[in-house]
């Protein structure tokens, strides 16, 4: 599976009760590519293709590591400070963003 695909099916290991009280537009450009952004509102999450009028934080890195990433292949912190993992903009809420998914539920994505 590649970074989009799994983009487009987070909906599916969407924690709600973990995002109830998050509004947010997170931007993700992956390099190998188009970007492609969700929208955190109400609890649910939404994704859309392109890119976002004013998204509060974009996710750079390239579609290898973005699934290393959430295979738990790849940790965030040294992807960040190796410059495999860019951040611009709240990066608290990119912190946040894995306590929004069920990492049991991502395998069978992956």
């Amino acid at each position: 599976m590649n970074a989009k695909k799994f983009i487009q099916d987070m909906p599916q290991v969407f924690r709600p009760e973990n995002a109830s009280n998050t509004q947010a537009i997170i931007q993700f450009d992956i390099t190998d590519g188009e970007p492609i952004y969700q929208k955190i509102e109400n609890g649910s999450l939404s994704v859309y293709e392109g890119r976002a009028e004013k998204p509060d934080v974009t996710i750079s890195m390239t579609d290898s590591n973005f699934v290393k990433l959430f295979k738990g292949e790849l940790n965030p912190m040294t992807a960040f400070m190796m410059g495999k993992l860019k951040v611009k903009g709240d990066v608290t809420l990119a912190q946040r963003l894995s306590s929004f998914i069920d990492q049991d539920k991502v395998n069978s994505l992956l």
